[in-house]
């Protein structure tokens, strides 16, 4: 028996990269895993496809963390599709690195939207799906909190947040 059979995750930012390889990992823990994308469809169904293949259980949910109704529907498509929600990870991010002295509003917000109110308003939605037993929510950070490479002000602020 598998560590996580039974147990349903929404991976949030999960059609490429680290989130992709989360959702594959949770999947083959034995997860039904809903695998966020706000626009690679593509990308994300390739995941699921590849989840499927091992014999795991998986769909893709759009929704963009930053819109509370996109994280509404990602978590409802979640228990329709899967009848509960025991995990949330919270992968989804930006990173546009720019000189200080370039950083526009727009940066700013875009980074700080998605990075620090996208993990807030998908962890509260979360809450608000567990069962009485609770549930875990998992947040994806960065070294750059600690090493700060050139040009990474707003992503370093954002994942330090």
């Amino acid at each position: 028996m598998s560590k996580l059979n039974g147990k349903v995750a929404l991976v949030t930012g999960a059609s490429k990269g680290i989130g992709a390889g989360i959702a594959k990992g949770l999947a083959g823990a034995g997860a039904s895993v809903a695998v966020n994308y706000a626009t690679s469809r593509e990308g994300a169904e390739r995941v699921v496809a590849e989840i499927k293949a091992k014999g795991g259980k998986a769909v893709a949910v759009r929704g963009h963390v930053s819109k509370a109704a996109d994280v509404q529907r990602m978590f409802a498509e979640t228990k329709k599709a899967f009848g509960r929600l025991d995990i949330l990870v919270n992968n989804a991010g930006v990173f546009e690195f720019q000189p200080i002295e370039e950083i526009t509003e727009e940066h700013f917000r875009k980074h700080f939207d998605v990075n620090v109110l996208g993990l807030i308003l998908a962890s509260r939605e979360a809450v608000r799906h567990f069962d009485s037993a609770g549930g875990s929510i998992i947040n994806i950070s960065s070294t750059t909190t600690s090493i700060t490479p050139p040009n990474t002000t707003v992503y370093t602020a954002t994942k330090g947040a």
